[in-house]
């Protein structure tokens, strides 16, 4: 599934690109699994890790420029969820965008909420 919120047939997108947007419904989202939407004219990665818990980042690998971070592998570091880039291996934290590998690298994260069943994501 790809995920993309139509922006409608606005000539002027500023007013609506900051605030909360609805992705889709979390049931639509395979735990463990990423996937890309499109939200206020951002590719974003979406991945769904517990019944209530769903992460958002750049679907754009910082280091290569890439737009593949929803094929990235899920994973942890202690307690801290992480998602591993599909090319080059790089870990980062899904809540803070820190890279474990390399300090001046950081993946962009995005505020996640549950509202009557649907992902909203703060962009």
């Amino acid at each position: 599934m790809t995920a993309t919120l139509e922006l409608g047939a606005l000539a002027d997108t500023t007013e609506i690109a900051a605030g909360w947007h609805r992705v889709c419904a979390v049931a639509e989202l395979e735990p463990a699994w990423g996937e890309a939407a499109l939200i206020a004219g951002r590719q974003v990665a979406l991945f769904r890790t517990g019944p209530s818990e769903v992460f958002a980042v750049a679907h754009q690998d910082p280091a290569t420029g890439a737009h593949v971070m929803a094929r990235g592998i899920l994973g942890s570091r202690g307690t801290r969820p992480t998602i591993v880039s599909p090319l080059h291996k790089e870990v980062y934290d899904l809540e803070t965008g820190e890279c474990f590998g390399t300090a001046a690298v950081r993946l962009e994260t995005f505020r996640t909420r549950i509202a009557d069943g649907f992902v909203e994501v703060e962009a």
